[in-house]
């Protein structure tokens, strides 16, 4: 059974919203429209069932900002890449001090040791779906990621900043000290959002990812 074309929403005069049927279709399409942009386009804000094409209509009117992404549509879907990306070397690297809070409790909800879940963890090539909950905080996707974390009963109402978590099929880290409910596997030192930075994210969509055990 063929999947439903995604729907092009107009939002407002200098922007289209993409609905597509899930979020491998969003990471396809994404970087479809991602590999060449037209002059005027401004940014691609991909969500987990969106995408928000935001233009410059003075210089990339929406008629023909539609036609462009229809082409990617018919050129991206069905057949959705893979999420780890081709090349090794451009993946970003982030060290974690493995010592999380609920490591332990979640390793053995999972029927795992947490030596083997921080083991699955590492050895996983995560991708950056969409940023979201906060400026700089990635959610984190991959294919063989064959875990659902759930997530806490009772949010905490302070998560320090770099804590890496798990919810549901994504990982991240918290790019500052925040309220949160994910389960906190371990901290990281990288610097996840500075507003002098360009781009202030160190975690942005597209960007491959892959955490590496910091030494003690």
């Amino acid at each position: 059974m063929s999947r439903p074309e995604p729907r092009l929403l107009p939002s407002g005069r200098s922007a289209i919203l993409v609905e597509c049927d899930g979020l491998d279709d969003v990471l396809a399409l994404h970087d479809a429209l991602s590999a060449d942009p037209p002059d005027g386009v401004v940014e691609l804000v991909p969500a987990a069932r969106t995408l928000l094409v935001a233009v410059d209509p003075d210089r990339f009117p929406l008629e023909s900002a539609a036609s462009w992404i229809r082409r990617a549509v018919r050129d991206a879907l069905p057949a959705v890449a893979p999420a780890t990306g081709e090349t090794p070397s451009d993946d970003l690297v982030i060290e974690v001090d493995y010592r999380g809070e609920d490591l332990a409790d979640l390793a053995d909800h999972l029927g795992v040791s947490p030596g083997d879940l921080v083991a699955r963890h590492v050895a996983t090539r995560w991708r950056v779906a969409f940023i979201g909950f906060a400026p700089g905080f990635g959610y984190l996707v991959a294919d063989d990621w064959p875990f659902d974390v759930p997530r806490l009963d009772v949010a905490r109402t302070r998560v320090p900043p770099g804590a890496v978590g798990l919810a549901g099929a994504f990982s991240g880290a918290y790019p500052r000290e925040s309220p949160g409910g994910w389960r906190l596997i371990g901290r990281t030192d990288a610097a996840l959002w500075d507003p002098h930075a360009d781009p202030p994210a160190l975690l942005v969509p597209g960007r491959v990812v892959r955490f590496r055990e910091a030494r003690a």
